[in-house]
């Protein structure tokens, strides 16, 4: 049944993705910002950056995406008042939400791709990855990791009265926190401590370090980080989307909150 019930969610995300755009706006996006930092860092004669200017675009997709799909899911159902009909079927939401939200964040993995590609036209280099074994890990924990967290922001989501708010707030806090452009070891030193309680701040410094040729330093433990906060933001979501639920079942809030 729970099987059934995520396939369910996968297939319908799929079909509320086709022939409309607006879902896939952060991977329309990546290729331009791309350009915009590869271009810096080749002006201001940096080219050992240009694997920070491909990554960046590729990560800050992968979690607008992410934002998109755990807001705009709840935000559409609640337009068109099907939110109701999906919370009283007698299919497990959560197991559903999961299945929507793990198509968008397959989805914006094509970022990488589209990245790479870009930066190989304007560098005339392939970027090469040093550690593939590392990097193909780092890109699934990152994936798993923003599938959790995703569910934990639509959790959020069901009680708030506009997701778009979250949207907006959350996303460039993030970026700074994650280390999607600069590391994080260049941030102020107060802040350096909470940037380690994101996992996205431990998959970029993980992403450069798989590109460099240099060998990577103690790659196991940070890779177990990503899958630690990872699984917590699966917990998470799991505890906050039923009581988010019961709560508005008893208000009657829901269509509303």
């Amino acid at each position: 049944m729970g099987a059934a019930v995520f396939v369910a969610g996968w297939r319908m995300q799929l079909q509320s993705m086709r022939n409309n755009p607006d879902w896939f706006l952060a991977l329309i996006l990546a290729p331009l910002q791309t350009v915009v930092f590869v271009t810096i860092f080749q002006h201001a004669g940096r080219d050992d950056l240009t694997s920070y200017g491909v990554l960046a675009p590729a990560l800050i997709a992968l979690w607008g995406l992410s934002l998109q799909t755990s807001g705009e899911l709840i935000t559409r159902e609640r337009e068109n008042g099907s939110l109701e009909g999906l919370l009283a079927a007698p299919g497990r939401f959560d197991l559903l939400m999961l299945g929507r939200t793990s198509v968008v964040t397959g989805l914006s993995l094509m970022a990488f791709v589209e990245c790479w590609l870009v930066g190989w036209l304007l560098t005339g280099d392939l970027l090469a990855v040093a550690h593939p074994a590392l990097f193909t890990a780092v890109v699934v924990a990152t994936a798993a990791a923003m599938t959790g967290w995703a569910g934990v922001m639509a959790s959020v989501f069901v009680l708030a009265r506009s997701a778009r708010t979250f949207q907006n707030s959350l996303s460039y806090p993030f970026y700074v926190l994650g280390g999607v452009l600069v590391p994080v070891a260049l941030l102020p030193e107060w802040l350096q401590p909470l940037t380690r309680l994101v996992f996205l701040s431990w998959s970029s410094d993980l992403f450069r370090d798989s590109l460099a040729a240099q060998p990577v330093e103690d790659p196991l433990p940070r890779l177990v980080a990503i899958v630690v906060l990872g699984a917590a933001g699966f917990l998470l979501s799991h505890q906050l989307l039923h009581r988010a639920l019961r709560r508005a079942r008893t208000t009657g809030s829901l269509a509303h909150a």
